[in-house]
């Protein structure tokens, strides 16, 4: 049997891997950390929007899942998890206020709002629900100013809803050297905003190493499952952290350039302007992408190229699209294939 770098088990490229031994490292590592600061871990499934993976952090004693649509979140209410949490500003309109309604009496269901008018149409369309108001932190994506927090608070409530806290997401964390600011905004944000209230939610992979005492109460990474380039060159996890891979075969080579199977439309297309690369090869750790199409990757080597027919690994550079774009999981173990995992919430984007 031909076998790949890190005994990957070469099945028909490109395909997406999963050591699950690394996996399940990184699972039970971040399960302990929250665990030993005092916090609840409520880990995002969008990274992973696998029911098995799922069902993995909830044995290590996730308090619930993020998710990020409702779709995801009635993707995995169907899969059997009762405690969920839409962090997003979902705006009700008729068909998603119904389907709203319907998760609401089946599960356990938490809703982000961020405004006093979404707070409003949300009970007026669904009724009452359990809602945290998100405050932005220094992301300025969504999010209201710290000082306004209680202003929608206050306005959910007259609504009909149960405030059970705030939240947020240190976005900002994401660039070299910015996550110990990105973690001080956090705390500074949540503590100006309700540092009484019951769930005061945020966390990011790149920052969860960070989370301790101050006002959280639980966060919500979730690359920290995979791992992947961004994350080990932002220093947040090294190559042996990183479980999910491209595997990819190399099609065509000239000097020190190859050419593998395995582009934009496998690995996805995110490069942050601050990334060496398109994605990374951990076992060519010099190794750069430096171009990417639909269904090509051009990889420059220190010396000579692999030759035609290699097989290589590529840690995509944001790993949460890699995985959207995949239909399944191979999962391997010791350079064996064990399982395969379908992508259950793929393409859950409404």
């Amino acid at each position: 049997m031909e076998v790949a770098p890190r005994g990957v088990v070469v099945v028909e490229t490109p395909y997406v891997a999963v050591d699950v031994d690394v996996l399940d490292r990184n699972v039970a590592g971040m399960a302990a950390a929250a665990r030993d600061r005092g916090l609840d871990l409520r880990p995002h499934a969008k990274t992973h929007k696998c029911l098995e993976i799922a069902r993995r952090q909830v044995e290590h004693g996730a308090a619930g899942l993020t998710v990020a649509t409702v779709s995801e979140a009635e993707l995995f209410a169907g899969g059997g998890f009762e405690d969920l949490f839409i962090a997003y500003p979902v705006w009700p309109s008729p068909g998603r206020a119904e389907r709203l309604r319907a998760l609401a009496e089946r599960i356990a269901l938490r809703v982000g709002v961020d405004s006093v008018e979404s707070a409003g149409l949300l009970a007026k369309a669904v009724g009452p629900l359990d809602v945290l108001v998100e405050v932005d932190s220094g992301h300025h994506r969504s999010g209201v100013r710290p000082g306004d927090a209680a202003r929608v608070a206050e306005a959910a409530e007259r609504a009909g809803h149960r405030v059970r806290g705030i939240f947020t997401f240190p976005g900002h964390g994401y660039g070299p050297g910015l996550q110990q600011q990105a973690a001080r905004d956090e705390a500074a944000a949540l503590s100006e905003a309700a540092s009484d209230a019951p769930v005061r939610s945020g966390g990011s992979t790149p920052t969860a190493a960070l989370a301790g005492a101050g006002p959280l109460t639980e966060i919500r990474p979730g690359v920290y499952v995979f791992g992947d380039a961004q994350q080990v060159e932002l220093g947040t996890c090294d190559w042996e952290d990183v479980a999910l891979t491209v595997v990819a075969t190399v099609v065509s080579r000239t000097g020190n350039r190859a050419i593998v199977d395995a582009g934009s439309k496998v690995l996805g297309a995110d490069r942050p302007a601050w990334a060496t690369g398109f994605g990374r090869l951990p076992e060519h750790p010099d190794a750069r992408i430096v171009a990417l199409s639909e269904h090509h990757a051009t990889v420059e080597f220190p010396g000579e190229a692999p030759a035609r027919g290699d097989v290589l690994r590529v840690a995509p550079n944001h790993v949460c699209a890699t995985v959207n774009l995949a239909d399944e999981l191979v999962v391997v173990r010791d350079g064996t294939e064990v399982d395969r995992w379908r992508v259950a919430a793929r393409g859950a984007n409404t």
